[in-house]
């Protein structure tokens, strides 16, 4: 008989506590049962992979991980912007954004980030969006550099806005964009006025598979 366990997180709603989820899976796995954890994206990309496989291992669990596609690279090219790209963009990172120096939580090298990645991605950050964009400012960013906030990326109910950063957050705000979004930082996001495909493809254009 299958069953199945919703996990799924959202900033202060999760249906599940980590902890929660590593309990679930030995307790399953005990039983005898074939468990699947799965998941959105990579697993290995901010998708709490390491600490569970860690937890099933003390335990003598046999697991398989299986990669996926990161959001950080598939809502992008959704929205019609490669994160890498001949012109424009040699180097990508992706970042957690949630994290806020008033808390005591911002790790980040910023100055490296601003001065050294050509394409960022920022993962869980929309709600921390002035503060990321002021950091990458104040830290070597021109305040021109386009940027893209991409909603709910690779579904039907993908959209995407861009401006800089000086203004993504004012744009974002005015269009109502919430979670989950990624937020893209870089100069290749200037392809995505000849690139933009998902919506074309979504009005019912003939496409060209690449």
């Amino acid at each position: 008989m299958l069953s199945s366990f919703f996990c799924g997180k959202l900033p202060g709603k999760h249906a599940l506590i980590q902890e929660e989820i590593h309990a679930l899976l030995v307790e399953k796995a005990l039983e005898g049962k074939i468990v699947t954890r799965l998941k959105g994206g990579d697993p290995g990309v901010f998708g709490r992979v390491g600490e569970e496989a860690e937890v099933l291992a003390k335990q003598g669990i046999l697991y398989e991980i299986v990669p996926g596609i990161t959001a950080g690279i598939a809502a992008p090219l959704y929205a019609g912007i490669p994160v890498t790209h001949r012109d424009y963009a040699s180097s990508f990172a992706i970042v957690t954004g949630h994290g806020r120096a008033d808390k005591e939580q911002d790790n980040i090298n910023w100055q490296a980030l601003a001065t050294g990645i050509d394409t960022i991605a920022f993962y869980m950050g929309m709600g921390n969006l002035p503060y990321i964009c002021d950091q990458l400012i104040n830290n070597g960013k021109r305040d021109s550099t386009p940027a893209a906030v991409i909603e709910w990326g690779t579904t039907k109910q993908q959209r995407t806005v861009t401006g800089n950063l000086a203004n993504i957050h004012e744009l974002a705000e005015k269009e109502g964009i919430n979670h989950p979004a990624i937020f893209l930082v870089g100069e290749v996001i200037q392809v995505r006025e000849k690139t933009k495909w998902f919506e074309k493809l979504l009005e019912g254009e003939v496409a060209t598979i690449l």
